[in-house]
This record gives structure tokens, sequence and C-alpha cells, in this order.
């Protein structure tokens, strides 16, 4: 059940007005939102770009209070992927194997969720790496200075919202 919570997160963060959200501080590259009303929280970074290069995709820590779900990873692809080809997210020095959709990936439970976090906590940058559907390798990087911060101040958030 937890899994398909975040298939839905990209979707909630779409449909969502913008005004449904509270920022609860941007740190460096990341910033950290509540929504009320669902109840959700969470902390949210893009990926770095090359000049001239639209930034798409993110990176998020999700936490929904009334699921009991706290610490949930979440990557949103820049790209498309090849239907076969494995996500990999790579912390320090330490390597993943995501689930993952067409355009979507995650941890595949919540001991790795911890795992990641933990990694991120410790290291400079991530970076998420796949095939695309047109069969380029692509790579998704991700500054992490200010990510344990956001990451906490998600949580913080969503303490007291049920």
């Amino acid at each position: 059940m937890c899994r398909a919570l975040v298939c839905l997160f990209p979707l909630l963060l779409a449909t969502t007005p913008a005004m449904a959200r509270d920022s609860l501080g941007i740190f460096e590259s990341w910033g950290a939102f509540r929504d009320a009303a669902t109840p959700r929280c969470y902390a949210i970074a893009q990926p770095a770009t090359r000049r001239g290069q639209a930034r798409k995709g993110f990176a998020a820590v999700g936490t929904w209070p009334r699921q009991r779900v706290r610490g949930q990873v979440h990557f949103r692809l820049s790209r498309a992927r090849a239907a076969k080809a494995p996500v990999m997210l790579s912390v320090g020095d330490r390597r993943f194997t995501l689930v993952a959709g067409q355009v979507d990936a995650w941890a595949p439970d919540a001991r790795a969720d911890a795992q990641i976090i933990a990694a991120m906590r410790s290291a400079s940058s991530m970076s998420v790496t796949s095939v695309g559907a047109d069969g380029r390798g692509f790579a998704d990087a991700y500054a992490l200075r200010g990510a344990a911060t956001a990451i906490d101040a998600a949580a913080l958030g969503c303490a007291r919202l049920r």
C-alpha cells in the first residue's frame, strides 16, 4: 500500500493548487513544504542542470501522517526510461537499485528508504542513472547540501498532522 501511495505523489503535486502548500523553508537547493489539507509534507529538489538546459524531474522525500508513511524517497526522472532499463541511485559511495515506472522511481521498501536517507545525510551529491526510451543513457545529479535540513523540516512540519 505504501508504494502505491507514492505513485500518486506526482499527481498530487501537479493537481494541488500552489496556495494549498505552505513553505517550511528553502535550504540551499532543497525546499520543504506542507500541505495540511492532504496532509503531507515533503522535501524536494530539482536536478542540477547545464547552462541553457531545462530542468526536468525532481527528488523528494515525503511524509503522509494519516497513512503512517515517513521518509519515503521518490524520483521523477528527467526522461522516460527504456522499458527494461534498471534505475540506479548513487549516493556518495553507496549504490541502490530502484523500483521504477516509466518516469518515476522509488526505493523498493521502507528499509531502503531509510538507508538512502542516511546516505544522503553524509554525502555531498547523488545521481540517478538509467537508459532512456531513445536508448541513450542519462543521469540526474543532485547536490545534497541542505537536503538533511529540508528532510527534517518536512518531517517536523507533519509531526502533529493526522
